[in-house]
């Protein structure tokens, strides 16, 4: 009887165990997507709806991060990454895409891979005005210059998208935007 005991103890100490261990949250999974998919380079302008992933990306020695100083040169570093064998990702907010809105005719034109994650502003408790026009304007501005936009408004909902972008991105040559709704990231406070 008390070899049976002892028997049972390993199971519940490791049923205690893997319940202590938190259940990965949805940037997280995005970046292991992300991952899983190629990418090598993350190009980024800095936001806070995309801070897990910036962080998580500029602690890998496997990928190269660059910090922007405006979105389109995202776009350019998509293509140069592209033409040199490397898969790409690039991060920016709504009001970041108005920006490089005339850079996108490249991978349009010229069709090679492009996928770009795009947090939204402008939408869910926004407390800025400033942000509302270009947060209604992105999905009408990235569709109207030639790009496939997805939308995600829950986290697993968005690491779903995020595997099927970068599939028809890198595997069908597709310029893919998923954008990620305001109501996911939360309401900023300033």
């Amino acid at each position: 009887m008390t070899a049976s005991v002892q028997a049972k103890q390993p199971e519940t100490s490791s049923l205690e165990a893997a319940s202590a261990v938190p259940e990965k949250q949805w940037p997280d999974q995005v970046y292991e997507v992300l991952k899983a998919a190629g990418i090598s380079q993350m190009s980024y302008v800095p936001d806070a709806g995309h801070t897990t992933l910036i962080r998580r990306f500029s602690a890998d020695t496997e990928v190269v991060t660059n910090v922007l100083t405006t979105e389109e040169e995202g776009i350019a570093i998509a293509a140069g990454c592209w033409l040199g064998g490397k898969r790409s990702v690039v991060l920016m907010q709504s009001s970041g895409v108005g920006n490089c809105i005339n850079m996108l005719s490249l991978p349009v034109q010229a069709r090679f891979p492009l996928l770009i994650l795009v947090t939204m502003r402008g939408e869910w408790a926004e407390f800025n005005p400033w942000q509302v026009p270009m947060g209604q304007a992105t999905e009408a501005s990235l569709r109207a210059i030639g790009l496939k936009v997805l939308r995600a408004e829950t986290g697993d909902d968005l690491v779903e998208t995020v595997a099927q972008a970068a599939s028809m991105a890198f595997d069908a040559d597709q310029q893919i935007a998923v954008l990620i709704g305001q109501r996911l990231l939360g309401k900023k406070k300033w």
